[in-house]
């Protein structure tokens, strides 16, 4: 437990945003108990409402490139160190209730060193809205 992660042993519900490699914001839905460092990041989104927002912070037009990794999305959706922590019941986020159930599949993770076969990144079947590689299974 460092300053840098404090956030992610808070409580869940919250958002906790660090800078990978120094350079992207990432941002992560902390979900374990109070204490307990747990946190999901997030990894891609389908843009739905504030699309030309999105264009615009991230110079370029093509949807399905605006928020398919976790530096994407945080640069489309303005995420900053400054959102680390806040609720995600807070007036910057707007969660939806749930649509209809989608197919998921799941594959290993990238971008990581450790326990990367381990089949822990989770995506929409066919979405064009993740980053490369797309799990399969």
């Amino acid at each position: 437990r460092t300053r840098r992660n404090a956030t992610m042993f808070g409580q869940p519900g919250h958002l906790y945003v660090y800078r990978s490699y120094g350079i992207h914001w990432c941002a992560n839905v902390v979900c374990g108990d109070d204490g307990v460092g747990a946190a999901v990041l997030l990894r891609a989104l389908e843009p739905i409402r504030g699309v030309a927002d999105m264009q615009a912070r991230r110079g370029l037009a093509e949807a399905a490139l605006l928020c398919s990794g976790p530096g994407r999305l945080c640069q489309a959706l303005g995420i900053t160190g400054e959102h680390d922590g806040l609720p995600l019941d807070h007036p910057s986020f707007q969660l939806d209730p749930p649509g209809p159930p989608p197919e998921i599949v799941r594959g290993p993770r990238v971008g990581i060193t450790r326990a990367s076969e381990r089949p822990w990144r989770y995506a929409l079947r066919n979405s064009p809205f993740v980053s490369r590689p797309r799990p399969r299974a």
